[in-house]
């Protein structure tokens, strides 16, 4: 077992980050603080000797909290907090972009409020703090497919209430275009990034390359990616970049599950997605390989022209 001294000290480090992803799923911060809470009971009950990456760790523990909070909460409709908890870590990360000021803030959790508890949680999990699909899928008792389908729900339920100034009753027609101009800019930076990568990946720019992955990347391979020559799991930067270089050369741009990604596409099929997750500093924090062809089917995935 980890020191209990130093694990606290860990998890102190983490805890404005863990009230941020509460927050944000709960809509509450007396709910976000016990849910943190929850969190450190939980981790003080497990050996984690073995876990690579604490905070990833817990992250998927807040959001498993969180949800069953918001499961239980059922039907009963809670008070919103008037703010979000002062959950900016030091030095930035992903929990700076989930508080984008009062009146994106508020107009967020008006439609994040309106969503199913599942897509809630793989929407929070996955594009306001980058926590890839597969390590989400425990958390919402599915396979990774499936949360990305939870996600790609909730964020066509996001960008449709963006479009409509007002919408979900109490944002106002200004929280609502400062929330659609954020999802804008996020969109962007999200083409921007895997254009960087696309390019570095085909030109084997492995310098680029290493630029634009999170040092922690990790890239995953379903069983029919890797029966083509993927390898089913790839992490740290310098290994994905060595991986990567001079592999796109016939690829393509593509729209993954309604994000921008790359697909391999042989004899006019779409035989291998590449689906990203990117953090908020533009970085990429993992890599999906999809090549299973339900799985395919189901994403949708449209090639760029």
């Amino acid at each position: 077992m980890a020191d209990a001294d130093w694990l606290a000290a860990e998890f102190e480090s983490h805890r404005a980050h863990l009230r941020g992803v509460a927050y944000r799923v709960l809509g509450s911060v007396s709910d976000a603080d016990d849910a943190v809470q929850e969190t450190w009971l939980r981790l003080s009950r497990t050996d984690v000797a073995g876990v690579l990456n604490l905070r990833a760790w817990l992250t998927t523990v807040a959001g498993r909290v969180a949800l069953n909070m918001l499961q239980a909460r059922g039907s009963r409709r809670e008070e919103m907090s008037d703010s979000p908890p002062e959950a900016r870590a030091e030095g930035g990360g992903p929990e700076d972009e989930v508080l984008l000021g009062d009146s994106v803030g508020v107009a967020l959790q008006v439609v994040l409020d309106t969503l199913e508890p599942r897509e809630r949680v793989a929407f929070v999990l996955h594009d306001l703090f980058a926590v890839p699909f597969e390590d989400i899928a425990p958390v919402v008792d599915g396979s990774g497919a499936a949360a990305r389908q939870l996600a790609s729900r909730a964020r066509r339920r996001l960008r449709a209430a963006a479009g409509e100034p007002g919408a979900g009753g109490t944002a106002s027609a200004a929280g609502t275009a400062a929330l659609a101009a954020a999802l804008a800019e996020r969109a962007e930076r999200q083409r921007s990034a895997v254009a960087a990568f696309f390019a570095a990946a085909r030109e084997a720019e492995f310098a680029a390359l290493l630029e634009i992955l999170d040092p922690d990347v990790v890239m995953r391979a379903d069983a029919a990616a890797a029966r083509m020559g993927a390898d089913e799991l790839v992490s740290g930067a310098d290994v994905v970049a060595r991986w990567m270089s001079g592999r796109a050369r016939d690829a393509v741009f593509a729209t993954v599950a309604g994000e921008p990604g790359v697909a391999w596409v042989v004899g006019g099929r779409v035989r291998v997605a590449f689906s990203f997750t990117i953090t908020a500093d533009g970085r990429i924090a993992a890599i999906d390989l999809i090549g299973d062809r339900e799985a395919l089917a189901a994403l949708p995935v449209e090639l760029s022209t």
